[in-house]
């Protein structure tokens, strides 16, 4: 079986450069047998830079990359000439790749816009060279300044997926169906669990040019908080949603009961995700009658706002897009 191409999670080995030493030179020309000092500091260190890439959608990249070194400055010469600045590195990592430190687990940063850079190791001043020293009780200073070492350390880069509307439900419960239904998205569907093993994104096209994404997350089974099935693996995908649009299909025997365990998954994972704002699909509508619909409906909590769909017929459709962009929009003056 062929590997995704889909990684969210590297583990990378990072230094920046060193600093260059500094000069100790003291001038000497053929009619200047005892000239001052003269040595030029040494170059900074190159840095080790994130930049947010909107072209990027995995960290595929850098999966084989497991160390990346900067360049060391270059040191100081007579003549007060300064060191050659180390050269950068800029990796370019998707917009949504949150940094940690591999050691502490310690968030240090997250990218979040496009276009943003951060420094992960910053590179080490270039060192003073003597011309820098010299007093007047002290004219021909014979020392310099060494360059400051570099910083380095293992990184952990994990990618949370940036959607407006995020799709949480039990595997086989609609979601791929309903992506590549809504959006021009080809997700692999089929009649059996957890066809998607990674997340997909699609642009839902709304009136008046108006657009919004939405992003199929890989299904989510009992017990996914705790490590079992693949769910948690993914559930830090939802952490960056809007709207978190819940799906149980019709033929389930207990519709509210599903919603319920999907609720504490996330629950157990990250109590502000219940922050965020949700809908629950009812999906597969076709393959019930309406008495069925009627107790489902009789089920349902009053506070659940809710709304019965079909993928294959288009029924509810129209109605679900109007729902999640207003639910998208009613926050915005």
């Amino acid at each position: 079986m062929a590997e995704s191409n889909f990684i969210d999670y590297v583990k990378i080995f990072c230094s920046s450069g060193h600093g260059g030493a500094g000069s100790m030179h003291l001038h000497r020309a053929k009619y200047i047998p005892k000239g001052g000092p003269d040595g030029g500091d040494g170059g900074r260190g190159g840095h080790v830079i994130l930049r947010a890439n909107p072209q990027f959608w995995t960290l595929i990249h850098l999966k084989y990359r497991k160390v990346v070194h900067a360049e060391s400055g270059g040191p100081g010469g007579a003549a007060l000439c300064h060191g050659k600045q180390g050269t950068d590195i800029y990796l370019d990592v998707p917009v949504g790749t949150v940094v940690k430190d591999a050691e502490s687990g310690e968030e240090l940063f997250e990218m979040v816009e496009a276009g943003e850079e951060k420094i992960l190791c910053r590179g080490g001043k270039g060192g003073l060279g003597n011309n820098n020293f010299k007093t007047a009780t002290n004219q021909t200073p014979r020392y310099a300044q060494p360059g400051e070492e570099g910083e380095e350390g293992w990184f952990i880069l994990e990618l949370k997926v940036l959607a407006d509307v995020g799709l949480v439900g039990f595997p086989n419960a609609g979601k791929s169906t309903l992506l590549s239904t809504v959006t021009s998205a080809k997700p692999k569907i089929a009649n059996y669990p957890f066809t998607t093993l990674e997340p997909n994104l699609g642009i839902v096209q709304y009136y008046d040019d108006k657009s919004f994404v939405i992003a199929d997350i890989p299904g989510i089974i009992e017990g996914a908080h705790e490590g079992k099935g693949i769910g948690l693996r993914f559930l830090r995908h939802i952490e960056r949603n809007s709207v978190l649009l819940f799906m149980v299909a019709a033929d389930e025997k207990d519709v509210a009961g599903c919603y319920n365990v999907l609720l504490n998954e996330l629950e157990q994972y990250n109590p502000e995700l219940l922050a965020k704002d949700r809908l629950l699909a009812i999906t597969k509508c076709d393959i019930v009658d309406e008495k069925t619909m009627d107790k489902i409906e009789e089920s349902i909590p009053e506070d659940v706002p809710y709304i019965f769909i079909s993928s294959v017929t288009g029924y509810g459709i129209p109605e679900l897009k109007d729902a999640l962009w207003d639910m998208l929009n009613e926050n915005i003056d």
